[in-house]
């Protein structure tokens, strides 16, 4: 029984998400830290779990059949941080998108038997990392100084999540599901 790991995001279209990345590369490139580049931009709704490679095919049917009832919009904007570790772009918590992501969150505990960590732990605080696990403390208080008035507003109408999976340290978007229900 091989396992692999997987996490489930809503990813930004790709303009906006080459937008993202070039601010995590210039971070990378000034201050070193570059955790954040083994991911696409992203919004986590359940964190990483590992689950049986030989039941994937389950995994994304699931995945396939969850549904919301509506399209709804995202909005980012602006550099913030969970100080001293983690630097992202805020995202508009928004009604529809909290929901959907409890929702999910209820679906795969109930269908697949997955819990999301984060939910117990913290709770769910959408947002779209640019550094952390590898940031050191002063070069945090450096990316804050030279990002914290940068302008970053943009918005997108998301109607699908994506399953990514973990490849040789690499997050890659591996599936994409549409949770809109079809007319």
């Amino acid at each position: 029984m091989a396992l692999q790991k997987y996490f489930i995001a809503l990813i930004p279209p790709e303009a906006i998400s080459e937008r993202i990345k070039s601010i995590k590369q210039d971070i990378a490139n000034r201050f070193g830290s570059k955790g954040a580049l083994r991911s696409p931009a992203h919004i986590t709704l359940h964190m990483p779990f590992e689950y049986e490679d030989s039941k994937e095919a389950k995994l994304i049917s699931t995945l396939d059949q969850f549904r919301f009832e509506t399209p709804f919009d995202i909005r980012l904007h602006h550099i913030d941080a969970f100080e001293p570790r983690v630097v992202f772009i805020h995202v508009d918590a928004s009604d529809a998108l909290m929901a959907m992501q409890k929702q999910l969150v209820q679906y795969l505990k109930m269908r697949l038997h997955l819990y999301n960590q984060a939910e117990s732990m913290r709770g769910f605080h959408p947002h779209v990392t640019v550094a952390f696990r590898d940031l050191k403390k002063a070069a945090f208080y450096e990316i804050m100084n030279a990002y914290r008035s940068m302008e970053f507003t943009e918005t997108f109408r998301c109607s699908s999540l994506y399953l990514l999976k973990q490849n040789a340290g690499q997050w890659i978007p591996y599936h994409e599901s549409v949770f809109i229900p079809k007319p």
